[in-house]
Parts: structure tokens; C-alpha cells; sequence
């Protein structure tokens, strides 16, 4: 049985995700189960929960083939990917990070190094393309490529017998079984969109997508799946899952916005298969 890693050998994500959870682990590390078969989490991103609990047994995906591809490259090979990215670390500067955005490259480790890099120094670390699938954020006012916690040995370490899958969620949800832990953070999309970060997602995950997922959580918390989501705290929302799960209000900052005095503390909501 796969459980939450206890030995004090914390590793920190290596990538900076809009809406990641950091803030989660640190400040709610309870809601987490300590005992379950498998970790499956259908929204990567940055990882944060994965990284905390550091299951021995997991699977792993996202519909973003370049941040898996990512991941994959680190566990194949860390030395390779940190040879490239200090090679950015190096040469980082607005010429080289424009010029560096635009580049295409074939190579798994290459491209995994100018992701990272890209999240890195891009403005708040926030992953966004455009019509075209083509990466287009502006650079940000960051300067370092690579930080001193940087341990991508360990990194790989951790993701050894990971399974990694590219495709949409409710492959995995449908593939958890009794005694799984699905941990799920969706793009916060609600039924009537009046923010512009929120209409950028509803252009990721629909709210058909919304009540999709909602369904096959629901059929794998009657498989006896133990289940942690969370959403957008809003009423559309509430009404999908008031009426099968345990529901919690959590309150966080905002850290969307550019400058610290635009931030603002937010609620957020948490969906449990059981109290």
C-alpha cells in the first residue's frame, strides 16, 4: 500500500503554476490521506500535492503534452536537461529569452530544459498560448534560471516509477479503483464567466467539462475511491456537488496579479468524498 512519504525528505516543485497548490500542502496538510493503493491526479501542473505526499505508486497526467513531456525528460535523464538549462542560466537576457521562446526543438531533454526555463523567467510563471498552440507569454522580471534548492537527482529519484499519461481526465478518474486516492484541480471554469483569468480558462475546460468531471467523481466515489478536488468557490459549483460530497470553504491569497498590493485573499472550494 502506497502512503504519504513521512521521512521529512521534502522536495519542492520545480515549476511555478497559476493556481498551484502549494498553499494547500503547507497550510492544510490534514485534508490529506495517509493511507491509500495509488495516487492519480488527472491535473498535474506543477505537481505541489505529488511532491508533497511522494506516493511510492502513481499516475500522473495532463492534457498539456509539453509539461508530461517535461516530467518524462527529468526522469529519463536530469543531467541532460540541467546541462541545457545552464547553458540558459548563462545566457538569460530579454534578446535571449524572445529568441529562445520562438525556438522549436525535437529533443526530449532540450525541450524540457527551454519549458522550464520559459517558466521560469516568463512573467509570474504562468503557462498561456494562444489560437495557434503557440507559448506567448512576455518575459517577467525574474533572473535566475536555476535556484540553490535545486535538486533535480532527487527529482528524478521520485518520479522513477511514475506513470506519466497525456490525455484528458476521465481516462484516470474512470481507471482509480477502491482503496485509490485521486487528488483533482481542474481549471476553475464557473456557469456564467465574468473574469478575464476565468475566460481564458473557460477556453481550456468548458463547463460541460465542469459537470463531466462532476459525474465521474461521482461514480468512482461509489467505487470507493477516496477523492480531494478542489474548485472555484462559487454557487455553480456548490450546486454540482452539495448534494454527494462533503464540501469546504478554504480562504488563500491571490497571487495572480502582478503586484502585491492588486492581491487579495479568495475563497476557495474543497470537495471530499468523505467528512
Amino acid at each position: 500500500m502506497s502512503s504519504k512519504n513521512n521521512n521529512n525528505n521534502k522536495i519542492s516543485p520545480f515549476l511555478k503554476w497559476a493556481g498551484g497548490k502549494r498553499w494547500l500542502v503547507n497550510s492544510y496538510p490534514d485534508l490529506f490521506p495517509t493511507k491509500f493503493n495509488r495516487y492519480i491526479e488527472p491535473f498535474l501542473g506543477g505537481g505541489s500535492v505529488f511532491f508533497y505526499l511522494q506516493p511510492n505508486k502513481a499516475i500522473l497526467s495532463d492534457t498539456n503534452k509539453e509539461l508530461i513531456f517535461t516530467y518524462k525528460a527529468i526522469k529519463e535523464n536530469w543531467k541532460k536537461v540541467l546541462t541545457y538549462l545552464r547553458n540558459h542560466h548563462k545566457n538569460h537576457n530579454e534578446e535571449y529569452y524572445y529568441r529562445i521562446r520562438k525556438m522549436i526543438y525535437e529533443d526530449l531533454f532540450s525541450k524540457a530544459a527551454q519549458f522550464i526555463y520559459l517558466n521560469r523567467t516568463c512573467w509570474n510563471g504562468l503557462y498561456r498560448v494562444n489560437l495557434n498552440g503557440t507559448f506567448n507569454v512576455p518575459i517577467g522580471s525574474k533572473v535566475k534560471v536555476l535556484f540553490d534548492n535545486d535538486d533535480f537527482e532527487k527529482l528524478s529519484s521520485t518520479l522513477r516509477n511514475i506513470e506519466f499519461i497525456i490525455g484528458d481526465f476521465e481516462l484516470l478518474i474512470n481507471n482509480a479503483t477502491e482503496g485509490d486516492f485521486l487528488f483533482i484541480d481542474p481549471p476553475y471554469t464557473v456557469k456564467h464567466n465574468n473574469n478575464s483569468f476565468i475566460k481564458y480558462n473557460e477556453k481550456l475546460f468548458s463547463w460541460d467539462d465542469q459537470k463531466r468531471l462532476c459525474k465521474s467523481l461521482i461514480y468512482a466515489k461509489d467505487r470507493g475511491v477516496t477523492i480531494l478536488a478542489t474548485n472555484a468557490y462559487h454557487n455553480s459549483i456548490i450546486d454540482l456537488y452539495k448534494n454527494e460530497f462533503d464540501l469546504l470553504e478554504l480562504n488563500r491569497s491571490s497571487i495572480i496579479a502582478a503586484e502585491s498590493k492588486y492581491r487579495r485573499n479568495c475563497s476557495e472550494l474543497i470537495i471530499r468524498s468523505t467528512k
